[in-house]
């Protein structure tokens, strides 16, 4: 290989290829580490993760000159769409798997959290065990998700490119569904697996293991129906999707879009469900919320509450009523009767 001038064989970026994956197809056909590639590109020293991020106008004529790639090309293989605060968010390998996608070869859209299908070929992503979200969820529950995912993804694209979002933010949204609004607790019932009483011997650290209580699970229910029990938890505001699975993702998306299409009616519906210190933390992550909104909230929440007191007053005093005239019935029925 030349130390200058132009290389003898380039191969052309696929389809919203990272610059990352093109390096890692090119080395090998020059008998070189993806390191000494970019070298060999005039960028010694340089990580091309970091070159994938932010690649200057320099650096990007530099690779141009060497491979005959246009500088366009060069640059559409970054990330130089997204801002600062999205790099946490990018992965370095690809999160998920399209199977019509050749192995070696890795995506912009299968590093970003928020994308859950290939970019190119318009399938879903798979996750490490080969399943789809289609498979989890059940193909009509998912296509009636899907809609909402769409929204929180693109809520989420506009926040990670700097764009307007309207009242929320991204961060905002997430510290919300990833607040803890009931105190931890072990699997209820309907959440562990059928078991012998052998097993549950056996298993008694898994049925007995506190497992956190998010308002995500309250904002997506179907969430909460398929999750494994102590995969359930997600971590705490950008880091869950910086670090969550396909799945946790997926219902973040849902969740950040149902919550921007009312988001005074799934603030409400979390703290309904909240113990007290629940509340006190949901209520910390909505103060980041603009004024008019946290004073809608608060009106609807009281509203709410008093509704909720009424009805148990009724029913309270509706079974004290059937039960004293059934004490009664009972005595006329059966006072001549006792022998």
């Amino acid at each position: 290989m030349t130390e200058c001038g132009r290389l003898p064989v380039v191969y052309a970026p696929e389809a919203d290829e990272r610059l990352s994956s093109w390096a890692a197809r090119m080395a090998p056909f020059y008998a070189m580490t993806v390191s000494e590639f970019v070298a060999a590109l005039g960028l010694k020293g340089h990580d091309v993760f970091d070159l994938e991020w932010r690649l200057s106008e320099g650096q990007g004529a530099l690779i141009a000159a060497r491979t005959g790639l246009s500088p366009e090309a060069v640059q559409a293989m970054t990330f130089r769409e997204l801002g600062a605060a999205a790099r946490m968010m990018i992965a370095r390998k690809n999160r998920s798997a399209c199977p019509h996608c050749p192995e070696d070869l890795h995506r912009k859209a299968a590093a970003q959290p928020w994308r859950f299908r290939c970019k190119v070929h318009g399938v879903e992503f798979r996750d490490a065990t080969g399943e789809t979200l289609s498979d989890r969820f059940g193909a009509d529950c998912f296509k009636k998700l899907e809609g909402h995912a769409e929204a929180g993804a693109a809520h989420l694209d506009a926040w990670a490119c700097g764009a307007g979002q309207g009242d929320l933010k991204a961060p905002e949204v997430l510290q919300v569904l990833t607040a803890r609004h009931r105190r931890a607790s072990p699997p209820n019932v309907d959440e562990q697996p059928r078991m012998s009483l052998k097993d549950r011997r056996n298993y008694h650290d898994f049925l007995t293991t506190p497992i956190l209580r998010q308002a995500l699970t309250v904002v997506v229910p179907e969430y909460d129906q398929v999750a494994p029990v102590l995969a359930k938890p997600v971590r705490p505001g950008l880091h869950a999707l910086a670090q969550g699975s396909l799945l946790q993702c997926f219902a973040l998306a849902v969740g950040a879009g149902r919550i921007i299409e009312d988001p005074v009616k799934w603030a409400v519906s979390v703290m309904l469900m909240s113990d007290a210190e629940g509340q006190g933390r949901v209520r910390q992550a909505i103060d980041a919320w603009p004024l008019s909104l946290r004073r809608s909230i608060s009106a609807r929440f009281w509203r709410a509450e008093r509704d909720e007191r009424a009805r148990q007053s009724a029913e309270k005093a509706a079974r004290q009523r059937q039960s004293h005239k059934y004490r009664l019935i009972q005595s006329h029925k059966y006072r001549y009767r006792i022998s």
